[in-house]
């Protein structure tokens, strides 16, 4: 890693040290008008990340990257975003009870039947909204659950992060750098009956699964499809999003595992099934899907 590298890494480990320290202090509305401020400011600038945004957006909504309707969606985009930082910093102050309060939950019962019944969920979302503040929610209405995390830079920054959700009530393992026994980790939970929650739609290692998203080829994370396959955990896609000043999350109904195929047969079609629903999720609510990284094949061949 580069020194300039470096000392931005700081620079940003910084600015979110103070943020969960100075946010929560100040009323939540003027704090809320500052990040929407910043996040115009962002989309003004049309960096990289914005015009990856508007990339991945046009394969979801057919609309012209740069075009009038899709500078609109772009910039709501990152309001969205930045949305989303507010409300960590946030979080660690609020009240459980408002947290369960102002969420609108479709789909709930999928969850609380099947681990009433003793067997293990394992919860799979695309990057939208804030599922974070969805973790909370999980854990305030009685499901503590074991996640994984994308290791970020500083070593710092990694640390205030598992921090932060640890205190919501999660379990973090390290995606990078702990024992290498994950996969192992999760199965265990689930078997005893337990909650996992997963990012779903970005493979982050070399191992992901081909599947078909919004037309074009990509990889996705091949953790959920084979926690199901392997353990027989239901598999319940999970949609996240803004209500308002609220949060709504859809849990959709169980994946089904095929009774025939290989086991890598088996997982690849549970994947396909997963993107299909993950499909409908962003496509209902384009501007809360916070994808700024390349994710098509052929925008990663670029």
């Amino acid at each position: 890693m580069s020194e300039k590298a470096s000392v931005s890494d700081r620079v940003v480990a910084a600015g979110f040290a103070a943020g969960w320290k100075v946010v929560p202090l100040l009323p939540e509305r003027p704090t809320a008008a500052v990040f929407r401020f910043m996040a115009d400011r962002v989309w003004s600038r049309r960096g990289k990340s914005v015009r990856r945004l508007e990339s991945n957006l046009a394969r979801v909504t057919g609309l012209e990257a740069g075009g009038r309707e899709m500078r609109a969606l772009s910039r709501a985009g990152m309001r969205s975003y930045f949305r989303y930082f507010h409300e960590v910093f946030r979080l660690p102050s609020m009240r459980t009870e408002e947290i369960v309060r102002r969420t609108h939950v479709i789909g709930a019962e999928h969850v609380h039947d099947n681990v009433a019944a003793g067997r293990g969920v394992v919860l799979a979302l695309p990057h939208m909204g804030n599922w974070d503040q969805a973790g909370a929610w999980l854990v305030g209405v009685g499901h503590p659950f074991t996640t994984v995390a994308e290791r970020l830079r500083p070593e710092s920054l990694f640390r205030r992060y598992v921090a932060f959700r640890e205190g919501l009530g999660m379990e973090v393992l390290p995606l990078t750098g702990g024992d290498g026994h994950n996969f192992g980790t999760l199965a265990a939970r689930v078997r005893k009956g337990g909650v996992v929650c997963l990012p779903a739609e970005r493979d982050l290692t070399k191992s992901g699964i081909e599947v078909r998203f919004f037309g074009a080829t990509t990889k996705v994370p091949a953790g959920p499809p084979l926690l199901a396959v392997q353990t027989g955990a239901a598999l319940l896609p999970a949609i996240v999003y803004f209500v308002g000043d609220d949060w709504g999350i859809h849990i959709h109904e169980e994946v089904p595992v095929p009774a025939e195929g290989t086991r890598q047969e088996k997982a690849a079609a549970v994947a396909q099934s997963l993107t299909d629903v993950f499909e409908k999720g962003i496509a209902e609510h384009p501007e809360d899907w916070h994808m700024m990284q390349r994710l098509w094949l052929e925008d990663l061949r670029r």
